[in-house]
Order: structure tokens, then sequence, then C-alpha cells
């Protein structure tokens, strides 16, 4: 999630290296970073008090101008009060500037060299910048008289190696920036003399190890910053002496070992990051004595957690474990943490084993979010729309095909009973709408419950089982309009007593298929429970090894399988339709018959192609590990696949030849009686308003002739 590289912390770890000292070389770097990297400004401050009260505020002085107190110093550069900054300069050496400097700036330069005791003069420093010189050779005695100096600056920098002793005389100094720079190898004495070092940074060197007890010549460091080396192993003498240490970043290094008691001594430590290493495993009792603990990040590692890998970390406000497998997770691992905040996963359906966090990422998985069930109001409203139109439209075409009766029964039986599995379809989206709304806008809390309940894995079932027989009955119906086509003269068509038994055997696969995942919990794990509507469209990495291969053997198996039947079947028909030039007119008009039901059933495998290729392809792109987004799964769950089942009854009865004709003769006897009862209505009116008797029988007698004549006409 760090695209560029920096951590959560980026912006405040750039205002301690002095990267907005001063307006000219301010930079947005929020607007080149993601959502977790903002987490310091979106809330996520977890163990910076302290810090922050170290950090100097200098925006109001910068606002104000103020007239240079240095009486010599370079044109090229930008004299403030005693402050001066010479950027981009061009120099090559250290310039004559007056001793009474406090604050000097030599960003980018061409600076390659420190002889000793170059900066002697300047007793009154206090900050010096040194960043982007390719300074490659530094004397022992380089830094030599500056007592003041409270922060150092050489980041960027060519440095292989620096003399022991070097930062001797700096015994005011707070902040130290080694940032960038080849340095392979660093020992304990090069931090002789550094009494107040209170910040120490050293991102991306070539940093193999660190010293035995680095923090023995720097008693009250407070902050370390070694990220991007190349260390490999933590043993437990490194931090022994650290006991004023605060915050340890070792994030983006080759750490594949840590040691027993390695961090036992760092009884202040209010923040650590190991993230971004080859970490597999943490002894059990490594944060055993971190009772101020803040913020954890051990994310983007091969790590194996315990379960009570966290139980002493009662202050832990922020913990990440981003791009972590976390197979044996449960609520039991989070729950001593009780004033956790900010948790990071892998995974949005972790999120549901620590329900008493405030913030959870990721935000949602596509189809549910940390509030709600079905994660936005497209998905709310399809799933009522997609659920109406199933049931509606599978009830309609049973009522249909069993008022109207067609000479081939078992083909309507067939569809009876297809219509009753999309049926099904239609009452799990419409059960998945009534728990989101039951569940608005504090799913977190029953997030976990609901995925293990009894009516998460029912509706998982129905759905499982409706699909399966949906598929089945689909492969059944091609097949024996194939052999009607590609073999008309045999007569190898399925009586009414075999159609009922191989529908009957179809349920019972379907309930079979649906069924075995609730047989061994073990090794098919919670199959049903995966995410919040309840269905296992494709494994993931954590899932038990019996659920992941009954997934892909379903959906990759059986289910491919069916549709390449389906599809050779209907491609079979086509041609051998095309090829088939018969001269009786009986048997022409059968197959024209037929040729008009295929070419209605291509509508069918069409549909069925756009439903089970987008499920195909996610299956193979989960074998081979690819992250897929989370909207595409909600929109197959929720759209797709039911799509399917609110289709198959327009496809396979209200565009068929025999119920448009039905329904036309229907409509015509409609026609018919709405006739006759205006007829009778005109009679009844004839009668009423006739005044004279002579001519009202005469009338009456005239009208009973003509009224009963265009009866008599309109009947025929």
């Amino acid at each position: 999630m760090k695209d560029n590289g920096q951590s959560h912390w980026s912006t405040l770890r750039d205002l301690l290296m002095g990267r907005f000292e001063y307006p000219c070389n301010k930079t947005n770097n929020i607007t080149k970073a993601n959502k977790k990297d903002n987490a310091f400004l979106s809330g996520d401050n977890s163990g910076w008090a302290n810090i922050l009260e170290k950090v100097p505020r200098k925006a109001k002085e910068l606002d104000e101008p103020q007239e240079c107190c240095l009486s010599q110093f370079p044109a090229v550069c930008e004299c403030k009060d005693t402050e001066l900054e010479c950027v981009d300069a061009n120099l090559e050496a250290v310039p004559s500037i007056s001793d009474n400097v406090t604050l000097l700036s030599l960003k980018r330069n061409k600076i390659h060299e420190l002889q000793d005791k170059v900066f002697s003069r300047f007793k009154y420093l206090s900050k010096l910048f040194l960043q982007h010189n390719c300074l490659r050779n530094i004397s022992q005695q380089a830094f030599f008289g500056l007592y003041q100096l409270q922060r150092l600056y050489l980041s960027n920098n060519c440095i292989c190696s620096l003399p022991a002793g070097v930062f001797r005389h700096l015994h005011e100094l707070e902040w130290l920036i080694l940032d960038e720079n080849p340095i392979m190898k660093i020992s304990q004495e090069l931090f002789t003399g550094l009494q107040s070092l209170f910040f120490l940074s050293m991102i991306n060197n070539s940093l193999e190890a660190l010293p035995q007890s680095i923090c023995a010549k720097m008693p009250v460091i407070n902050w370390m910053d070694f990220e991007g080396n190349q260390i490999r192993t933590l043993n437990s003498s490194i931090f022994m002496t650290c006991d004023e240490l605060t915050v340890l970043f070792l994030r983006g290094n080759l750490i594949n070992l840590v040691e027993e008691n390695t961090f036992t001594s760092l009884r202040s430590l209010a923040e650590i990051d190991l993230s971004n290493n080859f970490i597999v495993e943490l002894p059990r009792s490594s944060f055993k004595e971190l009772k101020h603990l803040q913020k954890l990040n051990l994310g983007c590692n091969p790590l194996s957690l315990h379960v009570n890998q966290f139980d002493n970390l009662q202050h832990l406000q922020s913990l990440d474990l981003e791009k972590v497998e976390i197979p044996n997770i449960s609520t039991r691992m989070f729950q001593p943490m009780k004033n956790l905040s900010h948790i990071y996963f892998k995974k949005f359906r972790y999120c549901s084993y620590a329900p008493h966090v405030r913030v959870c990422t990721p935000l949602t998985d596509g189809i549910s979010s940390f509030e709600n069930l079905l994660a936005n109001n497209v998905l709310r409203v399809f799933v009522w729309v997609i659920a109406c139109i199933t049931c509606f439209g599978n009830i309609f075409v049973i009522g249909m095909r069993s008022f109207f009766q067609s000479e081939n029964k078992t083909h309507t039986i067939s569809i009876k009973i297809l219509c009753c599995a999309d049926c099904l379809m239609g009452v799990y989206l419409f059960f998945i709408g009534v728990f989101d709304v039951k569940y608005r806008g504090q799913y977190k809390k029953y997030a976990l419950l609901w995925m293990e309940s009894l009516q998460c894995k029912s509706l998982g079932f129905l759905a499982m089982l409706s699909t399966e027989v949906s598929v089945l009955l689909l492969t059944y119906l091609t097949l024996e309009k194939y052999l009607a086509i590609v073999f008309p003269f045999k007569n190898i068509r399925p009586g009414k007593r075999q159609t009922l038994i191989i529908l009957i055997l179809i349920w019972v696969i379907g309930f079979i298929i649906a069924i075995i995942p609730f047989w061994n919990e073990e090794l098919f794990g919670n199959y049903y429970g995966k995410n919040g509507v309840c269905f296992p469209l494709y494994p993931d990495q954590t899932e038990e090894i019996g659920g992941k291969g009954y997934s892909l053997g379903i959906f990759l198996g059986l289910n491919l399988v069916a549709f390449v039947i389906i599809v050779f079947s209907y491609v079979s028909m086509f041609c051998s339709i095309r090829k088939t030039a018969l001269q009786r007119s009986d048997v022409r008009t059968h197959l024209h018959r037929d040729v008009a039901v295929a070419n209605r059933f291509f509508f069918i495998v069409f549909s069925d192609a756009v439903c089970w290729i987008p499920v195909f392809l996610l299956k193979i792109l989960s074998l081979f590990r690819v992250e897929i987004p989370g909207t595409v799964t909600s929109w197959i769950v929720i759209f797709i696949l039911p799509i399917n089942s609110a289709l198959n009854p327009i496809l396979y009865t209200l565009t068929t030849s025999f119920f448009k004709e039905k329904l036309k003769q229907l409509l015509h006897r409609q026609r018919r009686r709405s006739i006759f009862r205006n007829d009778g209505k005109s009679l009844s009116s004839s009668i009423v308003w006739t005044e004279d008797p002579l001519q009202h029988s005469l009338k009456l007698g005239f009208f009973h002739k003509k009224s009963v004549g265009e009866i008599t006409i309109r009947s025929t």
C-alpha cells in the first residue's frame, strides 16, 4: 500500500529532517501518499505525543521578514537574521562566513570533502545542512569546535565510511541524519561524545549489521531510524543500554532472525517498525516488556503469529499487519489490546476478528464494509431488484406452464424444475437484503457472528444448491435437444419416467454438492463464511486445503465441463442443421421447429457464457495468487450469477412460439368477451330509451335479429 516507499509517519519525519525549514524547499508529500500513508494526519498519531513536544515550530518566524545580521557571506546566499542559506550555489568548499552564524545550509553544492576544523570558527552554529553534496571524505577533526551544534544533516551524499570519533566534539548534538549514503559499517566508537543525541537516522545505506550495544555512547538517544539497509540479524545485545529509546525503525531491511529478549531492555519504546523484512517467526515473549508500546508495524513479512503474541501490549493503539497471512486468526489474538484504535490487515475478512477497533483497513472487500453488510448503495439496490425479478419471473413461468397444457409434458416438467432451482437464488438474494438492513451501520459488531452463524451457512447452501442444480439442468436440457436434432430418426429421447428419474438425480447431486462442506469442519473450515454474502466464489491463501480444493473442483471442474458440453452441443446442432437436406415436408416441419428452439437456446448459452466465464477467469487467477479487486467479486456474486437465474424464465418460456401462440389465444378470447359484453350493454340501452310501444316492438324485433346475426357471425 505504501507505493512511494514512505511510512505513515513520513510527513513528521520530513519536518524533523529539515525538509520544511524554508519556504523554497517545501514539498507536498501528502499528495504522493495513499490513505494509509496519511494515517498520521488522519487520526492515527499514536505514540507521538511526547515527540511532538520536541519538534521546533518556526512557521510564524519564517513568515515574518527579518534583516540580515551577518557581515560576511557570499553574494549567492540568502541571509535572514543569523541564518544563511546557500542552496544550489555551485560551492566547492565551505565559504567565508561571519562567526555569529547560527544556521548554515549548504545543500546541493559540490563540496566533496571536509577538512580538519573547517567549521571551528562557528561557535554559535546550531544547525548544519550538508545534503546532496556527494561528500566522500570527512576528516576526524571536521566538526571540531561545533560545541553548540544541535542538528547535523549529512543525507544524500557519497559517504562510505566515517572515522571513529568524528562526532566526539558535538556534545550538544540532538539530531544526526545520515540517510542515503553507501555506509556499509558503523562502529560503536563512531558515536563517542554524543551524550545528548536524540534522533539518529541512517536510511537507505548499506549497513549489514548494527554494533553491539549501539546506545553505549548515546545514553539519551530517543529515536533511531535504520530503514532500507541490509541488516539481517537482531541479537539480544544490540539494544541493551537503550533505556531512553522511544522510536525504532528497521523497515525495509533483510532481517530474518530476531533473537529472544532482543527488545527486553527497551522499556520506554513507544513505536517500533519491523515491516518489509523476511521475519518468519517472532519469539512469543518479543514484546513482553514493552508495556508502553503504542505503535507496532509488522507488515509485509512472511510471519507466523502466535495466538498470544500480543498479550502484554495493553497500551498498543496502532497495529500494522498488512500483507501478513494469519491462518490461525481469532478474536483471542486481539482481545488483550483494549486500547487498540487502528489496525491494518491484508484482508477485510480479518477485521471481523477485531470488532472493538475503531478503524480497520482494508475498509471493504468490495462486498461488505466495516459498517454495512453490503458496501454501497448500488449493491443494496441491485440485490432487491434482482431478487424480485428472479422470484417473480420464475413463479410466473411456473404458473403459465401449469395453466397452458403442452404436448411435450416431460419438457414442461424440466422447465418447471429449472424455475424452482432459479427461484432459490432469488430467495437467497432476498434474505441477503434483509440481513443487510438488519446490520446497517453496525456490521462490524456482528460480522464474525454473522459469518459463523447457521443463517449465513444456510444461505450459502441455498445459493450453491440453486447454482449447481441450474447448471446440471441446463446441461441435461441441452443434451436432450442435441439428441433430437443431431439424431432425428433415432427414438432416443427419454420418456416421462426416465425424465423424472433424471430430474430427481440432478437434485440429489446438487444437494450433495452443497451439503458436503458441512461434513468435516476441520477439512473445509467455514466454507460458506468467508465473506458477508456467504458465497464461496474464490479461495484465499489461508483457506483450508479441503475447502480450497473443493471450490476449485466445483467451479473449474464440474461447472467448466458442463459449460463446455453445452457449447459443444449447440455448435454440433447448428452444423448438423446446416448440412441436413431432407425432402419430406413433415420431417422438415419437425426440423424447423427444432431449429427455432435451437436458435432460442443459443441465447441461453450466450447468457450462460456471460455469467460463467468471469467466474472461471476469477478461479484461474486465484490459482496464480493474483490479487482480485473486491468490487469484481461483488458484481459477480450480486449481479452476474443471479442474472442468469432471472433470464432463464424469459429464454425458456416467454420467447417460445408455443407460449406466444397460447398468449395470443388468451388475449383473443378476452377480446371476444369484451365485445360481447359491450353488445349486451347496447341492447339494454335500446330497450330503455324506446318511447312508442309499436316502434319499441318493431325495433326490438329488428335489433334482436340483427344482434343475433352479428353474434352468430362473430362467433363463427
